[in-house]
């Protein structure tokens, strides 16, 4: 495996994509951990990130030095290679020109990272500052016309550094450089795949849970589904799925999946009908965070009430994700910024008496799709768009309501027909309808009408970290548009969100 020291980089999840998709398995920790942990964890190799901070500032994130002293290779990456040079004795300092973007790098020899990548090649920078100085045994790898020391190496202790970022892909020959690291300098084995990930999770389970019984939380979604059938292997007839009928889902889903949970998965599941408590605790209620934190809150206690019922029961299991947390809690506690607070991490109360389970919280999307195949997940729930544990609450902007649900689940009901349809539903990484909290002017049968506008959000994504808007056909757009305002009362306006993550968000909400 492959440590990722997190110092904070809005970068550190494409680094860890890169080393999986090398198929070696890595984490990411924060940089307070403790050395005795970092060697308990016998590591290949060490990579720290970059940062926002600048090493001689006060109170920047910096980890224990002795781990440039274990023997192990340690790849740092900007402000990880500024921490490196800091810690050994050399120089940062301020530059006078900032280097923000594409430049062109000269390679002084191809060796270590640089094997194969030629004398010359562009890479992406983003720092202001650098390097003024390198420690005792430490040289020169490459340069920019700006950046003197953009890469550095000590051969006998297998510390390296790059100024620049290897993982983007406006950095061409970074996953060259990153392959480098992994095979030739830390010999990792193209060893972690989704066969051996479900062994070891199931392994990992029997040895947490034990003979003690775990309730699931089920959605219908990818996440719980590939969870329920991960835990059922490891502990059988223990394990107890509940469905939460929060009153927030979409036309007749609830119907539909109690039928399809029923009918693919083998294991014993409660269905609840919540729909009242949910909707009483969110009247009045418009802020996005304040509507997850609700929803957490009540989803917890009418689990609880249900886990009453089952003596024995002491674990909740949950589809969280590698997403969920590196956006809920700063990547493992390191100083990446809080984006949102997810419904599966950021809403549980502080005193639940369930112990959490999550089996997937250090998998992508795409990762979970691989695992629920070679679990044997039938191909209608792993191709299952996602869908927010908050539901509708985070796609009605402002007050919930049971008439503004129901248009919006009239107006996705719609939208979801005419994707299918048309063959995009297995292209997009998720489609659906956002009900605004405006209204605006329509004439519908030569009479003036103020209704409802409805958004369309179509996304392509790999694993919801970063996204782009769909580049769907104007005459689909147009014939989900035209079915809407004619089919939905309420409604006289649909508009296209072609907003990109980032800055935006998937969800509005």
């Amino acid at each position: 495996m492959i440590l990722i020291i997190d110092f904070g980089s809005q970068y550190n999840q494409l680094i860890a994509r890169r080393v999986r998709e090398c198929r070696v398995y890595c984490r990411i920790d924060p940089p307070d951990i403790d050395i005795d942990y970092i060697k308990n964890l016998k590591p290949e190799g060490i990579i720290l990130s970059g940062g926002p901070s600048s090493i001689y500032e006060k109170g920047s994130p910096k980890v224990d030095p002795a781990i440039l002293s274990l023997g192990i290779p340690v790849l740092g990456i900007c402000y990880g290679m500024q921490f490196m040079v800091s810690a050994l004795g050399g120089g940062v300092k301020r530059t006078n020109k900032r280097e923000y973007g594409f430049a062109e790098l000269d390679i002084k020899q191809q060796t270590g990272l640089f094997k194969g990548t030629g004398t010359k090649t562009d890479c992406w920078m983003s720092h202001g500052d650098s390097i003024s100085k390198l420690p005792r045994g430490f040289k020169t790898t490459a340069s920019t016309k700006n950046t003197k020391i953009a890469a550095t190496v000590h051969p006998k202790k297998k510390l390296y550094g790059l100024q620049f970022h290897p993982e983007v892909h406006h950095t061409p020959k970074g996953k060259r450089m990153l392959r480098n690291f992994l095979f030739d300098i830390c010999a990792c084995k193209h060893t972690w795949t989704m066969k051996s990930y479900a062994q070891e999770s199931v392994a990992q389970i029997k040895t947490v849970v034990k003979d003690k019984k775990l309730i699931l939380g089920l959605s219908g979604g990818v996440d719980s589904s590939v969870t329920a059938l991960l835990i059922h292997k490891a502990i059988g007839k223990n394990l107890t799925g509940i469905f939460v009928d929060n009153g927030l889902l979409r036309k007749d889903e609830g119907s539909k999946l109690k039928k399809t949970l029923k009918q693919h998965l083998n294991i014993n599941i409660r269905f609840v009908s919540a729909k009242n408590k949910f909707l009483k605790a969110l009247c009045g209620v418009t802020d996005p965070e304040k509507k997850r934190k609700i929803i957490g809150k009540v989803f917890m206690d009418v689990f609880e009430a249900e886990a009453k019922k089952i003596k024995g029961a002491e674990f909740l299991a949950q589809g969280t994700l590698y997403p969920d947390i590196i956006e809920s809690q700063s990547a493992f506690g390191g100083p990446t910024s809080v984006i949102k607070s997810h419904h599966n991490v950021g809403g549980l109360p502080k005193n639940m008496k369930l112990k959490l389970v999550e089996p997937l919280k250090y998998l992508f999307k795409d990762e979970v799709r691989l695992l629920g195949k070679e679990l044997g997940l039938d191909e209608d729930l792993i191709w299952r768009q996602p869908f927010p544990g908050p539901g509708l609450a985070i796609r009605i902007i402002g007050e919930i309501t049971r008439k503004r649900l129901f248009v919006l689940r009239e107006v996705d009901d719609i939208l979801l027909e005419e994707i299918k349809n048309s063959g995009y539903y297995k292209k997009l990484w998720q489609s659906f309808t956002v009900l605004l909290p405006i209204k605006s002017v329509g004439v519908m049968g030569d009479q003036r009408t103020y209704e409802n506008i409805v958004a369309i959000r179509a996304v392509s994504s790999k694993d919801a970290m970063t996204a782009d808007w769909a580049k769907l056909p104007h005459k689909l757009l147009g014939k989900i548009s035209n079915r809407i305002i004619n089919e939905v009362g309420g409604v006289n306006r649909v508009v296209y969100d072609i907003s990109s993550k980032p800055p935006s968000t998937i969800e509005w909400e």
